[in-house]
């Protein structure tokens, strides 16, 4: 079994849902053509989320109420390493992140073992709004400040976690800490020594009238709340300052692609009979 091939099969892919009925299924079959593990944290949803699902050979966890992405988010890692996961990859249900994107993950983890991988979208992408676009930005500063190296990207979901990561960190994740939760994992991995590799991703167009669940106000708020107190009680960490921003920046990475046709017999969830995706072979056949 090739590296790539392993790798398909010893990480997971999880995705924290929230009233996503009308794109959830088809992330989750998707993806489960790149990892043979795919785990989906319904978020207590009252849309149909958790119908949505019927006959989809994946893992399925409900929380009976409404409890926050980052608690959702930590459910699905503690699951995943019970079970065995090397590394965790995130993304989120609303369809905006494409899984065939996942073997651009898998390829600069190979390259890069044991780093944290942020799927960076370019800045054309995150304009669409600019409102959100600001807020992001602000985001990106602050959180690349307390965590002493640049940051790209920070409300990005589309990541890998490495398990030695997340077996390391303990942190708040109930629904105050909602957005708040990736954020802090960014700076805390990043005062560990964690090596950060950014990759570009695409973003496609969100589904229906439903906006972001990202508030630009309160979880900003939220996050630079969490963030002052980790300046303040590191002194203002003025070289966490200059780190971030006086010295030259880490490049966005590039990862080598390959040609892969999807394996003969794999369902074809995105209607297109024979697409060229990155670098990793699909994961093995579906489970019955």
């Amino acid at each position: 079994m090739s590296r790539s091939a392993t790798a398909a099969h010893d990480f997971w892919v999880l995705i924290p849902a929230y009233n996503e009925a009308p794109t959830v299924r088809e992330v989750a079959a998707r993806a489960r053509r790149y990892c043979a593990h795919v785990m989906v944290v319904d978020d207590g949803s009252t849309d149909g989320t958790l119908e949505a699902f019927a006959g989809l050979d994946i893992i399925l966890l409900r929380n009976e109420q409404n409890r926050g992405k980052g608690d959702s988010l930590a459910r699905g890692f503690q699951q995943a390493l019970a079970k065995g996961a090397t590394g965790v990859i995130t993304l989120d249900a609303d369809g905006q992140h494409a899984p065939e994107e996942i073997p651009s993950f898998i390829a600069a983890t190979l390259e890069n073992p044991e780093a944290f991988v942020i799927g960076a979208r370019r800045s054309l992408q995150r304009k669409s709004s600019s409102w959100r676009y600001l807020a992001n930005r602000i985001a990106d500063f602050w959180i690349s400040w307390a965590a002493g190296r640049p940051i790209e990207d920070s409300q990005s979901g589309f990541r890998f976690y490495p398990a030695r990561l997340l077996r390391d960190l303990t942190l708040k994740h109930g629904r105050q800490q909602s957005f708040v939760f990736e954020s802090e994992v960014m700076i805390e991995a990043a005062r560990r020594g964690v090596r950060f590799v950014f990759i570009p991703i695409g973003v496609a167009p969100r589904v229906g009238a439903r906006t972001s669940h990202f508030r630009p106000v309160v979880d900003i708020v939220r996050i630079a709340k969490m963030i002052a107190l980790k300046l303040l009680t590191r002194g203002l960490y003025p070289q966490g300052f200059y780190r971030a921003f006086i010295r030259r920046p880490d490049p966005i990475m590039r990862p080598q692609r390959m040609v892969v046709t999807p394996r003969a017999g794999m369902p074809d969830f995105d209607s297109q009979e024979s697409q060229t995706v990155p670098c990793a072979l699909p994961a093995q056949e579906m489970r019955s």
